[in-house]
């Protein structure tokens, strides 16, 4: 029992002393813990301290910096407000200088002023003097002296009013005989465009001189029925293997040539077969007129036109003017209409339309009288259409218009015309007009070259000024316009002359 006691107290002194030492070394590591956590937030601190310190000689230095740019910028301002002010005051001197400059010349105009009246004075004296002279010496006073002068002088006066006057008279004489050229050349191109060969025949290609007789047929037959059923004419030659088809009216013509081509296709030729051939034809034709008349309407981007007006539109497929398609060229007015009235504010839509519809009165016949322009407008007018493009219509071949679209028209047409390769007769004719003028330059004596400019409105002559002195330069740009006037016929007036030049060349050596 006593060593069970024993064992007991051993036991719970060792539990004493290890609850002791246990006790002990917890206390001992949470003083440790204090003591590191101490140290931990004291390095914190002084790390937090040092940081404060780095900032705040970073802000030191940063508003160092700032103030040394701040005051830099400020020296650059006041640099140049100083520059500005020195400029201004060489500004002020200067315009203080110019107004006592200025003040000086007006003193020195001043100062002439009066010498000028002065003399003024002195001269109206000096003119009493003389002129008192003048009548002892020639027994005729001053005012009758004063009467005979002005009666010279209106004398030149009513001359050059007289030269004027016939001037004039002659240019209306040339207006008005352009005008009546201008209709008869209206009525001449109704009928027939201006190369008359070229336009009004086309020849059509025989495979066989065989299948020209069948054509012909016996005593002719045949090809009096080709002329009854297309009314047009049929030329038969000694060319070979070919016909000629002949007839002012352009479909008519086109009718006949698919109709032969179709009766040489078929073989089979004779006159009922040919009448009716020609009759299908002449349905081709109208099915191909329409299809271009809505195909130009389409392209010329017009709208809402009435069908009668588009197949008489798509007539001019078939009708040519000085060498140019009329129905192309109508669509080109239009474009160009429209371009021109979008660009000055005018209707682009009547000038588009009646761009477009300008020279339909082309698409009729010669049975029609009247001029195209007149035709055109009384046709459109009768579907109450707009009546500014009835106007237009009317107008386009006009001097005087009484709308801008009008106007517009009638210079789109013109511009489309000018276009280089629309109307090649004319520009053919206008270099032989150049050729002419320059020829005639040329057949005088001391020319060495001439050039016509100016569209043959102006002919300059280079003489030879050995051949050729100052007077005789003067009598023979009389001599060319004299044989211009004689020998030419053309629009306007030219301009001659003659360039007379001499030059001395020596060379140093």
């Amino acid at each position: 029992m006593s060593n069970s006691l024993l064992m007991i107290l051993l036991v719970l002194i060792t539990g004493i002393i290890s609850g002791s030492v246990g006790f002990g070394i917890k206390l001992f590591l949470d003083q440790r813990s204090q003591i590191a956590s101490k140290n931990a937030a004291n390095q914190q601190i002084n790390m937090a301290q040092e940081r404060s310190q780095e900032i705040l000689l970073e802000a030191k230095e940063k508003s160092l910096q700032f103030r040394l740019e701040s005051e830099k910028e400020i020296n650059e301002e006041k640099r140049k407000i100083r520059q500005d002010q020195s400029k201004v005051d060489s500004l002020r001197d200067k315009v203080e200088k110019q107004i006592s400059d200025l003040d000086k010349e007006k003193l020195n105009i001043s100062e002439q002023v009066k010498f000028v009246e002065q003399q003024k004075k002195d001269l109206s004296n000096s003119r009493d003097i003389y002129a008192k002279k003048i009548e002892d010496a020639s027994e005729i006073s001053y005012q009758d002296a004063k009467d005979i002068l002005l009666k010279e002088a209106q004398e030149d006066i009513e001359h050059n009013i007289a030269k004027k006057f016939r001037f004039a008279e002659q240019e209306l004489e040339t207006k008005v005989e352009d005008h009546a050229k201008n209709l008869i050349a209206g009525a001449v191109q109704r009928y027939a465009s201006e190369v008359v060969a070229e336009e009004t025949i086309q020849a059509v290609s025989i495979p066989s001189e065989d299948m020209k007789g069948r054509l012909i047929g016996r005593d002719g037959r045949n090809i009096r029925a080709i002329e009854k059923a297309t009314g047009v004419d049929l030329i038969v030659d000694e060319a070979p293997e070919s016909v000629t088809v002949s007839c002012f009216d352009p479909i008519r013509r086109q009718v006949a040539i698919n109709a032969l081509n179709e009766l040489i296709k078929d073989g089979r030729i004779h006159p009922a077969r040919i009448e009716s051939i020609a009759e299908k034809s002449r349905r081709d034709i109208d099915k191909t007129i329409r299809k271009a008349g809505e195909d130009a309407t389409f392209e010329s981007s017009v709208k809402g036109l009435h069908p009668e007006v588009i197949d008489m539109m798509g007539r001019l497929k078939y009708r040519y003017s000085y060498g140019e398609n009329v129905l192309q060229h109508s669509i080109e007015v239009a474009h160009l209409g429209s371009l021109i009235a979008s660009e000055i504010g005018a209707d682009e839509k009547v000038c588009r339309i009646g761009g477009f519809l300008h020279d339909i009165g082309k698409a009729f016949t010669h049975e029609v009288e009247g001029p195209h322009a007149e035709i055109g407008a009384d046709f459109i007018k009768k579907y109450e259409m707009d009546p500014k493009i009835v106007t237009a219509i009317r107008e386009h071949h006009d001097s005087d218009f009484s709308a801008a679209e009008s106007f517009i028209v009638a210079a789109a047409d013109a511009l489309s015309a000018s276009r280089p390769g629309a109307r090649r007769d004319s520009a053919e004719a206008y270099i032989k007009r150049l050729k002419d003028i320059e020829e005639i330059a040329l057949s005088f004596g001391g020319v060495e070259n001439c050039f016509a400019i100016e569209a043959g409105r102006e002919l300059r002559v280079m003489v030879d000024p050995i051949k050729i002195n100052d007077d005789e330069a003067a009598l023979l740009a009389k001599n060319i316009v004299d044989k211009i006037e004689s020998s030419l016929a053309y629009p306007g007036q030219i301009k001659v002359i003659v360039i007379r030049e001499s030059r001395s060349i020596e060379t140093a050596q």
